[in-house]
């Protein structure tokens, strides 16, 4: 298994990159590493090189603030369009980025492909439950527009990647909305309900976003509009959540010994409730594997990236996708 890192993207990037590139090829090394970048500033960093982690080189960069479609059009060289082109081209099974998710969405269009049968490729990150299940959610962010097809493309490859990526029998996909009952929602999630209730999935509903946290699905469905809003809305109340215990915590001393005791729990909890420890969401719907990374991705966050990507090809995603959509045209 070949998996191509953008060793360019990121707010961190290219240091944090080059170490979780380190890490994961140190502990897998059932996988060779590629890393895409800039040679002559990639190789001064690297303080130790597994014989299963490579540079491949690319001398551009595109940059959080470039226009997608221009950067990917014009940038041929960049370290995203070239981690792109070698998955295009077989010479990587998988790639990697923590870059602009405008220009990787453009990457993964233009230049991966998409899958036959799908429309419209969804972002699909992890979001924690109190369960430790955590929820697929998609799309979260790829299109501010969907379509009610759409809604159904992305419920059948959410619960194909929640079966073969993590080992669910029967995924219970929910349709994000207002209210539970079958009428509720806008234009789109009342067309969108009839088609989820005919695909062969485990489809248990309407669920409202107070409920999404709680476990009430395995998969939930909802147009990349409503989806970054909610995941948005999620990060900045965790964010704000911390930051308010900290404060009360260092009020008094009384409060600081309280925090002394309760800090391996909270500690626990703000993992449960960080991002990095999922890695990255992938875009499904291409025609190969691209995983985005947040874009403040640290190395741990990096290397769980590559844990990701491993396992999903171990499990062949992208292959089952294809022949699940191919077998049963949820656009007709």
């Amino acid at each position: 298994m070949r998996i191509a890192i953008d060793a360019m993207g990121g707010d961190h990037a290219p240091l944090c990159n080059v170490q979780g590139a380190i890490s994961a090829a140190k502990e897998w090394p059932d996988i060779e590493v590629l890393l895409v970048g800039d040679r002559a500033v990639l190789e001064p960093l690297m303080n130790e090189k597994p014989v299963n982690l490579k540079i491949e080189h690319a001398s551009e960069v595109i940059e959080a603030e470039d226009e997608p479609v221009k950067a990917v059009r014009r940038k041929k060289d960049s370290s995203m369009v070239v981690a792109g082109r070698m998955v295009k081209e077989g010479t990587a099974d998988a790639m990697i980025s923590a870059g602009n998710t405008g220009a990787l969405m453009t990457t993964g269009l233009l230049v991966v492909g998409r899958m036959e049968g799908i429309e419209r490729p969804g972002l699909a990150p992890m979001i924690p439950t109190i369960d430790d299940r955590g929820v697929l959610a998609l799309d979260l962010g790829a299109n501010m527009d969907a379509a009610p097809e759409h809604l159904a493309q992305y419920a059948m490859m959410g619960s194909i990647y929640r079966t073969k990526v993590h080992g669910l029998k029967q995924p219970r996909v929910g349709l994000l909305n207002v209210g539970t009952e079958a009428k509720k929602g806008n234009e789109l999630t009342k067309a969108a309900y009839p088609l989820l209730e005919q695909l062969p999935v485990h489809f248990v509903g309407n669920v409202e976003a107070r409920d999404v946290l709680s476990g009430a699905c395995d998969v939930l469905v909802c147009d990349g509009f409503a989806g970054n809003i909610l995941l948005k809305s999620l990060e900045g109340t965790a964010g704000t959540l911390f930051s308010i215990l900290k404060q009360e915590f260092t009020k008094t001393f009384m409060n600081k010994m309280a925090a002394a005791v309760l800090m391996p729990s909270l500690r626990g909890l703000k993992s449960k409730l960080d991002y990095k420890e999922h890695g990255g969401a992938p875009l499904l719907g291409l025609s190969g594997l691209v995983v985005k990374g947040h874009g403040s991705s640290d190395a741990g966050a990096i290397k769980n990236a590559v844990r990701q990507a491993r396992v999903a090809l171990q499990s062949r995603l992208i292959e089952s996708i294809s022949q699940e959509i191919s077998g049963k045209r949820v656009t007709e």
